[in-house]
C-alpha cells in the first residue's frame, strides 16, 4: 500500500517568498508545457510517450529560461508530468459518468503544490530544531510529530500551500507490509449511516451527528462579510483569508472525527460492512442536500475502507436498498415514514430502533458480499433492545450480545389449532 505522513512547515517570510517564487515558476512551466502538448498530434504516440516528448525539452528551455536553473531537476519534471496525471484523472472521471471538459491554464491562486521525486530532501537537525532540507531552496523547519518508519522508502514530497497561507510537505512512502486479513473473522460489525445520529452499528453503538452548526454558522457570516468587499482589494483579500479559515476549520473538525471513527472500526474489528450510498443523487433531491453534503458519507467510507486494508480488516460495501425495510428477524419488509424511529414488524412482531436494524441487515448482506458464509437466520441475537430511546437525546447501548447466529431464532413457532 501507499501510504503518506503530511507535516506542517514553518517557513520564515524570506523562505516563503522563495516557496512563491519556486511554486509560480512550476506554473508557469506547466503552462508553456501544456501549450506544446496540445500541438502534438495523437497519432504521435501513447499519452505517456506524448507528455516525455514535451519533458525532453526541459534542457534547451533553460537555455534561455533562467528561472529553470533555480528549480532543482526532478521538480522541473514532475510539474511537467503533472499533465499526464491530470489527464489520466479526468478520463477516471469520465469513465464514472462525470462531464469533464480538458485540462486548461492555471492561473497564480490554481496552482498550490510542487513536487519532489525521489531526491533533492532530507530531514536535518540544526539549531536545535528538525528542518527540511530542500536541494535549491532552503532548510525550512518543520513540526516532525511522528517518525516515517525506517523499512518504508519515500517516494516523493509534495510541498504545498493552502488557501490560509500555511505551507505542509507530505511525505508518500511504500513498502509497508499489509497484514493479512483472517479466514474466519470474529469480531464483525455492520454500521448503518445517518444524519440525526451520524453511525449506528449492531453492537448497539451509536455515534452522535458531527456538531458543525457553529462554525458553519460563522463561515456563513464570514462569506457575506467577503461578498461586501471590492474583489481584489486589501480588505477584500483579508476577508478571503478569514473565509479560507473557517473552511479549513470545518474541514479539520470533520475530518479528525471522521479518521477516528473509522480508525476505530478498522482496529476493533475483523469484518466491517457498510451501505454503498450514491451520494450525488442524494445531493440531487430537494430537501436535505445541505445536511447530506456536511455528514460526508463518501469521505468516511474512503477512511474506512483504506484504513481497514492497513489493518488487515475484512470491508463490504452492499446494496442499501431495503434495508430499512426489511425486518431482520424474519425478512418481511414492511413501508415505514422517515419520521417513525422504530422497527416494529407486522409478521413477528420484532422491535427494534430501525437504524439498529438496518444495521443488522448491513452486518447480514456483507458476509453474503464477501462469501464468509452466516447462518440463515438474525445475524445478532440481543439480550435486550437495542436504541429503545431513540426517540430522546439519550442512547441505550445493547447490554450484550448473547450469541452470533443464533439458532433461537429459526426454531419452528408451533402453528396454533
Amino acid at each position: 500500500m501507499h501510504y503518506a505522513y503530511r507535516y506542517r512547515l514553518h517557513p520564515t517570510e524570506a523562505q516563503r517568498e522563495t516557496l512563491d517564487y519556486h511554486r509560480d515558476t512550476c506554473r508557469q512551466l506547466y503552462n508553456h508545457a501544456l501549450n506544446e502538448f496540445k500541438q502534438i498530434p495523437k497519432s504521435a504516440g501513447a499519452l505517456n510517450q506524448r507528455v516525455r516528448q514535451v519533458r525532453d525539452q526541459l534542457p534547451d528551455l533553460k537555455d534561455w529560461w533562467n528561472a529553470l536553473n533555480d528549480i532543482y531537476s526532478t521538480v522541473s519534471q514532475a510539474a511537467v508530468m503533472r499533465i499526464e496525471d491530470s489527464i489520466k484523472a479526468l478520463s477516471a472521471l469520465k469513465k464514472n459518468g462525470h462531464d469533464v471538459g480538458s485540462l486548461n491554464w492555471k492561473a497564480p491562486d490554481e496552482f498550490r503544490s510542487f513536487k519532489y521525486v525521489q531526491s533533492g530532501f532530507e530531514f536535518d537537525k540544526k539549531n536545535g530544531q528538525t528542518v527540511l532540507s530542500l536541494s535549491k531552496l532552503a532548510d525550512i523547519p518543520i513540526t516532525y510529530h511522528r517518525k516515517i518508519p525506517d523499512d518504508v522508502t519515500v517516494k516523493e514530497v509534495v510541498i504545498k500551500k493552502e488557501r490560509t497561507g500555511e505551507w505542509y510537505a507530505s511525505f508518500a512512502v511504500e513498502g509497508k507490509e499489509t497484514p493479512a486479513k483472517p479466514k474466519d473473522p470474529d469480531r464483525c460489525v455492520g454500521i448503518d449511516v445517518g444524519i440525526l445520529k451520524y453511525a449506528h452499528d449492531t453492537d448497539g453503538r451509536a455515534v452522535g451527528s458531527l456538531g458543525l452548526r457553529n462554525e458553519q454558522e460563522r463561515l456563513r457570516r464570514e462569506q457575506r462579510s467577503l461578498s461586501r468587499k471590492q474583489t481584489g482589494s486589501n480588505n477584500w483579500e483579508k476577508q478571503r483569508l478569514k473565509v479560507a479559515e473557517c473552511h479549513q476549520q470545518v474541514r479539520r473538525k470533520r475530518h479528525d472525527v471522521l479518521h477516528k471513527l473509522s480508525n476505530y472500526y478498522a482496529t476493533e474489528y475483523d469484518l466491517v460492512t457498510v451501505e454503498e450510498l450514491n451520494v450525488k443523487s442524494m445531493l440531487e433531491s430537494a430537501g436535505n442536500s445541505q445536511n447530506t453534503a456536511s455528514a460526508s458519507w463518501d469521505t468516511f467510507t474512503t477512511m474506512l475502507e483504506y484504513k481497514c486494508k492497513r489493518e488487515g480488516t475484512h470491508f463490504a460495501e452492499v446494496e442499501p436498498a431495503g434495508t430499512t425495510k426489511e425486518c431482520a428477524s424474519c425478512g418481511v419488509e414492511s413501508d415505514k415514514p422517515l419520521w417513525v424511529r422504530e422497527h416494529s414488524c407486522p409478521a413477528c412482531g420484532f422491535e427494534m430502533d430501525r437504524d439498529a436494524n438496518a444495521a443488522i441487515n448491513i452486518l447480514s448482506r456483507g458476509f453474503e458480499e464477501l462469501g464468509l458464509g452466516q447462518s440463515e437466520g438474525t445475524p445478532v441475537e440481543t439480550a435486550l433492545p437495542m436504541f429503545t430511546s431513540s426517540g430522546s437525546s439519550d442512547v441505550v447501548d445493547v447490554k450484550r450480545v448473547v450469541e452470533t447466529g443464533s439458532p433461537t431464532l429459526n426454531e419452528t413457532v408451533p402453528s396454533a389449532e
